[in-house]
């Protein structure tokens, strides 16, 4: 295998050098530079569509150039695949990992260059070297594993081990904490620490701020394919700093956070059982009220909204909607009585893909706009208009697909497929997952807004810096119950994680 000097001229391992990319119609790379050295973690930083995705494909070899040039070591490269950046020590760890899930873990790892013995497969060697792999990333994972069969942080240790198989000096992640619970995440910090130490280049993409301030110790700020910002010591620049220049305007408060008096409960649980809950649950959501459910991955967060919002049988338990109690059967019942769900996964459960964004914003409304099942397009057509101008909903028109939007418009749209009816209660499950920062700032926005207009929110989220920021009260959820509520003043990064974490000493309270 073929290696470079260990380091360019300037102390960089991997440079950009006025990289162009154009596709039709769109510059996705403008004369792009980029430097990363060794032994360091590198964000690439921006808003969906900002250039960071195109640098990716065209270090891994998915795409080539227009014009300029990458740099390995001070050494010119030009890749014609992705065979030939893994060849010269680059590998990218995709957000949707590309593995064989048929094939076992051991396979995964050496296909291409599986050992032989006397012409035929030596799958002693070939479990031995595995387990050798593994070894360093510190994983219990069986080399005949099948990979399908493994859970998805596991599959993503499985990606690494398979790029330093291949000895790569470079190492790029793709919003790789997406799925991960939060020591998930910590045990991946820690590998990349390691990986940094061996002096391996690190390159990170992540919408999550706090991770980049973490593992990240210098960055590179995208917008609309330039890089307007490079910072070669992130320690010295703030959040704020970092995110102004990424969306291209001062972003005072991200959060939108103002006090507000909230009314009367609009939401009354009581006594409710069901899947992923191990004891009754009690909670309140008064109107106007703005409440996270913060926990750890498996605590029952989602089960909890789905079956407030009638998407999951409960087996005991009542509700009531602004004090009057309601029989919610399914998803039309809540609808009816005003509760509207907003999922975490919207491609495959809050959006059709491929319809409109027209239909569907109108999805769930057209018992309100086609009364007696007459369609009524003016009707749909206007609320469609009303709804994306409200939630600023970025689209060529409104016949665009929504799949072809970007995360944040997706989930806007989804939003105001939800407020196109009666809404009392909003049941949002991670509604700022896969969006970038300046669209999270827009839907905590809308967020506020609609708490000022009255509408009781429940919100569920793994981040806590957005759990600070946006919620009146959390309600900190555990082992499928709900342990304490805490207000808005009393709660502290540190203290909502050890309340969530299953050794947490908290007991069972049950606060709303």
């Amino acid at each position: 295998m073929v290696r470079s000097d260990p380091q360019a001229a300037d102390g960089a391992y991997v440079e950009c050098l006025s990289v162009t990319k154009r596709f039709p119609g769109v510059v996705a790379l403008d004369g792009v530079d980029l430097r990363v050295r060794q032994g360091s973690c590198h964000a690439l930083l921006g808003e969906n569509g900002a250039g960071k995705s195109t640098l990716l494909k065209i270090l891994c070899g998915a795409l080539a150039p227009d014009s300029g040039q990458i740099r390995l070591g001070g050494v010119s490269r030009r890749f014609l695949s992705t065979a030939d950046a893994i060849e010269a020590g680059v590998a990218v760890i995709h957000q949707e990992l590309n593995l064989a899930p048929e094939m076992t873990v051991a396979e995964n790892l050496f296909l291409g260059h599986l050992p032989t013995r006397f012409g035929l497969l030596d799958r002693r060697a070939l479990h031995r070297a595995t387990g050798e792999e593994l070894a360093f990333l510190e994983e219990d994972i069986r080399p005949t594993a099948r990979v399908g069969d493994l859970p998805v942080a596991q599959r993503q240790m499985v990606e690494i081990a398979k790029a330093l198989v291949w000895d790569a000096q470079v190492l790029a992640f793709d919003e790789p904490t997406s799925s991960l619970s939060s020591r998930e995440v910590q045990k991946l910090f820690s590998i990349i620490g390691d990986l940094r130490e061996r002096g391996r280049a690190i390159i990170y993409v992540s919408h999550r701020m706090a991770e980049i301030a973490e593992v990240c110790d210098s960055g590179t700020v995208f917008r609309d394919g330039k890089v307007v910002a490079a910072f070669p010591d992130l320690s010295r620049v703030t959040t704020d700093e970092i995110v102004s220049r990424m969306v291209g305007r001062p972003i005072r408060d991200i959060y939108h956070y103002r006090p507000r008096e909230p009314g009367g409960a609009a939401l009354a649980v009581r006594g409710m059982m069901g899947r992923g809950l191990a004891e009754p649950v009690d909670l309140e959501v008064r109107r106007g009220e703005i409440v996270c459910l913060f926990g750890l991955l498996g605590a029952g967060r989602t089960e909890l909204l789905k079956l407030i919002y009638g998407a999951s049988r409960a087996t005991s338990g009542t509700i009531e909607i602004h004090g009057v109690p309601v029989r919610v059967s399914g998803p039309p019942a809540a609808l009816r009585w005003g509760i509207a769900f907003c999922p975490e996964d919207r491609k495959r459960e809050g959006v059709v893909p491929q319809r409109s964004v027209r239909e569907n914003v109108n999805l769930s409304a057209r018992r309100r706009l086609a009364p007696w099942g007459l369609l009524r397009p003016a009707r749909e057509q206007a609320n469609a208009e009303a709804k994306a101008r409200d939630l600023d909903i970025r689209a060529a028109s409104l016949d665009q697909l929504v799949g072809t939007l970007s995360g944040g418009n997706q989930q806007k749209v989804m939003l105001g497929r939800s407020l196109s009816q009666d809404v009392k209660v909003l049941l949002l499950d991670e509604p700022t997952r896969g969006i970038d920062v300046g669209a999270k700032s827009e839907m905590y926005r809308i967020i506020a807004e609609l708490a000022d207009r009255g509408i009781a929110m429940l919100i569920t989220s793994s981040e806590l810096p957005e759990v600070l920021g946006i919620a009146d009260r959390v309600l900190v959820i555990r082992g499928g119950r709900i342990v304490v509520s805490v207000d808005r003043q009393s709660a502290t990064e540190e203290g909502l994680l050890r309340l969530a974490l299953p050794t947490s000493d908290a007991g069972d309270r049950g606060g709303h």
